[in-house]
Order: C-alpha cells, then structure tokens, then sequence
C-alpha cells in the first residue's frame, strides 16, 4: 500500500503527489522537478548544482556532491513538489492509501464524487 496527498484547486484536476523516496529525481536531479512544474525549486536545484560543480576541487570531490544533492532530492523531491503546488494555489486536501496511483484517483473520487463531477472530458 503506498500513501498519496490529494492535491485540489477549484476547477483543475486533483493531483495526487506519492508519498516515497523518487528514483527518478535521484537520477534526473532538477531536470525532474521541472517536469513536475516546480519550477523555482528546479532552478534553484540546478543553480546549486553548477555552484557545487565550479567550488568543488577534484574529480572526486565534485562527483560526490553532485551525488549527495541527488540523493537529497531522491529524498525531498516529492515534498519540494508538494511547496510548489501550494505556491500555485493547490490546497492538501486528503490524504489516500492505494496499492497505485488509478486506485487512489478512484478512492479520492469515490470519497469526493464532487470532483468526478466537476472533470470534464473533451473528445
């Protein structure tokens, strides 16, 4: 069972951010945090990222950084996605567990049918 924050601002859909460790923004670093629009923690991800790269000496000093800021946002990632959402105006609204993130959709619909409602699909 994995748990998902529910995510709501009035008239867009809910978005359900996994509470869990990402290995995709541990290997993808602040390239990822720009996919998921958290955009001033990705540029501030990858500011600190050159800044390590330039102040580092050696080789291996510069690699071990640049690993140690991965794994930080291997391990913060998905709560600096959760600061951005509510820098856009997204409220945490529930908190779900689901076996994957369709389940949890579903759970959050069925507990908020209000929100089902709300979506609308363009064909």
């Amino acid at each position: 069972m994995r748990v998902y924050t529910a995510h709501l601002r009035p008239r867009a859909a809910p978005v359900l951010v996994p509470e869990a460790f990402s290995v995709a923004a541990l290997v993808f670093g602040p390239l990822w945090l720009m996919i998921h629009r958290a955009w001033i923690a990705g540029v501030l991800a990858l500011v600190l990222w050159g800044l390590l790269a330039l102040i580092a000496g050696s080789v291996p000093e510069v690699l071990l950084v640049l690993l140690a800021l991965h794994w930080s946002l291997g391990l913060w990632g998905q709560d600096l996605r959760r600061w951005s959402l509510a820098r856009q105006g997204y409220l945490l609204a529930h908190i779900v567990a689901a076996a994957d993130q369709d389940a949890a959709l579903a759970r959050l619909f069925a507990r908020r049918p209000d929100l089902a409602r709300d979506l609308t699909v363009i064909p």
